[in-house]
This record gives structure tokens, sequence and C-alpha cells, in this order.
């Protein structure tokens, strides 16, 4: 189906960039550049420098980040590590891969993690804590950072919805033991395919992970350290990505305005929540910019058969999948977030006609609801 109204619209992306992006897979691809060169180096610097860490170490995805991240924390079999609920099923997947035991916390009205459902889920087994700064909005790093020393917690971000957002002035990905990020194509720093990095403070850290990436070679000196994987942000793919770095800035500019459009369109309609917050100290990026109604379905589809792109991120909690094998957390406000939850088009060619159009589809389907 063709929408009026993508929820992304990747062509239009890639013509706004086309020069750009076109010379640095032809300089790469004459080059030979294909593996572990001079374009991941080069976007693995830039990455550190806007997260404001030392080190990035790109690997290919956010799970990969994840799970790398908490084996060169030292996390493993018998531990424990708490993460919110309301997140992708990656998030709790790293921490089984690694031998732990996910511990699933509910969230705040932000989405982000309940810092009194964090504090009543540490037991002597907690070993790290995963925040997961959901649609570009930081949790509360100040409160989980101080819970975390006073308890001696690793701490992971998830950060993989949240490049660019800023908490106290304070990049994503720059609070913790490590911070993870996604690349997939739809993300606001978007891949040609999937991808991720890991920033961090810590030298051993950012080693680790260099090795376990790259099936634990020391490309330098070919010494075995430890059994790795075939992990790596490919060449091709960190050029292209080092091009887009440098748009990043205007794109959350541009997103943020794209939110406040939408904020001033539907303000006033009782029947839906906004995610727009006003306290101090948080700069969202907005990855997704998701609100929230109890007639969610209804209102879904009605925009679909308008020609309006939405997604749902995610219709049931990860508990309901029986094949992941977790048991029910009693998160009752991530289950009716799942019910209610919608998010609407958002990206760097988001128009503000197009806010118009979803706005006012919106409009008409309550109006039309009370008639």
């Amino acid at each position: 189906m063709r929408f009026r109204v993508p929820f992304v619209n990747p062509r239009e992306h890639y013509r706004r960039l086309k020069a750009e992006i076109d010379h640095a897979l032809t300089e790469t691809l004459e080059r030979g550049d294909l593996v572990l060169r001079d374009q991941l180096r080069s976007f693995e610097r830039h990455l550190a420098d806007y997260v404001g860490v030392r080190y990035a170490v790109g690997v290919n995805s956010g799970y990969h980040a994840l799970h790398f991240s908490l084996i060169a924390a030292g996390v493993g079999t018998g531990d424990e590590v708490i993460t919110v609920a309301h997140t992708f099923a990656a998030t709790v997947s790293a921490i089984v891969h690694v031998g732990a035991k996910p511990v699933l916390v509910d969230v705040g009205d932000d989405f982000n993690m309940d810092m009194e459902a964090l504090e009543r889920a540490i037991t002597p087994r907690t070993r790290a804590i995963i925040p997961v700064h959901l649609n570009g909005r930081l949790c509360d790093m100040d409160r989980l950072a101080a819970i975390a020393r006073g308890r001696k917690l690793v701490v992971v971000e998830d950060a993989a919805q949240a490049l660019g957002a800023r908490f106290h002035g304070q990049m994503a990905g720059s609070f913790g033991t490590a911070g993870c990020f996604s690349f997939y194509p739809f993300k606001a720093l978007g891949g040609l395919g999937d991808g991720g990095a890991v920033t961090t403070n810590d030298s051993e850290i950012a080693r680790v992970i260099t090795l376990l990436r790259f099936n634990g070679e020391d490309r330098d000196t070919h010494e075995f350290h430890l059994h790795g994987q075939t992990a790596l942000l490919d060449n091709v793919n960190a050029a292209v990505l080092d091009v887009k770095l440098r748009h990043l800035p205007s794109w959350i500019d541009h997103r943020r305005r794209v939110a406040g459009l939408y904020r001033r369109e539907l303000e006033g309609i009782a029947e839906i929540r906004l995610p727009n917050f006003d306290d101090q100290g948080y700069v969202d990026s907005f990855q997704n910019y998701v609100i929230r109604t109890a007639p969610r379905d209804r209102l879904s589809e009605f925009l679909r058969q308008e020609g309006v792109e939405t997604l749902i991120h995610w219709p049931k909690p990860l508990w309901e999948h029986k094949g992941l094998g977790l048991e029910d957390p009693g998160c009752r406000k991530t289950e009716r977030i799942c019910r209610e939850v919608m998010s609407l088009p958002m990206s760097a060619e988001t128009t503000e006609g197009d806010v118009a159009i979803v706005s006012e589809t919106i409009r008409r389907f309550f109006d039309r609801a009370v008639e």
C-alpha cells in the first residue's frame, strides 16, 4: 500500500543525501576498504566525540552492543540484571545469552524505568542495570546512577533509540559503564543495514569488545585472546554512517520541531496522551512520537485506511511471547501501554504538511466517535 504519509521515507532520505552517500560508497569500494579500515575508525572517532566519551566500538547490531557490553563487564551465570518490561526483545535476549537472569520492572508515564520499582527489584544477586532510553528520552540517570553507585552495580545503557538525546547536558550513552546504540536503517542515524556501537570511557571495556567483535583476535598481533564472534561493523556501512552523523544534529532539531507541531495540533483531544514533557534537564531526540489512546487499534486502522502509516511498539508484553520463557513480572503499567501506544510518522523527512494530514485525520476520527 502506498501511503500519503509514510512512517519514514527512505527514498527521500537517500535522494537528499545521494551525492554524499554515493561518494562515500564509491571511495570505499574503489579503495577496496571492506573490513576494519579507515572508514570504520573514522566513524568510531567521530561517534565517540559526539557522545562525549573516549571510545566507540562499531559492531553489527544493537543486540551485539548489549551482549558484548555485559560480557566485557563480567556479567554472567548466576547474576541478575534489571531492565524494563517495556522494551524490545533484544534487550532481554542479551541478558539471557550471557547466562544471567533478566528481572523486569515497570515503567513510568514517560515509558522509562520506574526508579521505585528498580530499588524494590535489587537483590544480593543483582549485578547490573540496563536502563532503556525509549523513544529518544533518557530515564532519570541522576537517580539511577546514585542507586547503582550505592550498590556497586554495572550500568549498561540501552540507548538504541536515544542517540543525540541529553539529560542535564550529558549525552545518552555517556553515563554508564557502556552505552549501546543501534543503526538499524530507520533509526535517527540509520545505516544501509543493521549495525551498532558501544560507547565507553573504560579502556578495558573497549578492548574486550574490540576483541569480541572479531573472533577474539587482536588484529595487530594476530593473537586470539578469547572466544569471540563475527560481529564487526563493516566499512561500507561505517562510511555511510560517518556521512550521516554530520547531519544528525540538524535532524534531531527537525524532529523536535515536528514533535512541537504534533503537540500544537493534537493538544486538547481528551482521548489522547501526548509524549511532550516540560520537565527541566531533558532534551528529547524523538526517535519516535508515541501517543496513547484507549481505542488504539481502531484509530490505527482508520489512519491506515486514510493513507497514514503508523507503527505499534509493541502490541503485547514480552512475557506473553511464550517462546521467550519469561515469567509474568506483574508489570501492569506495561500491559496497559502495550494496549494503548501508537507511533506517528516521524523522521528527518516528515514535513509540516504531513503533520497537518495526520493530525486532521486523528481529529476526524474522534469527532466521528462522539457524533
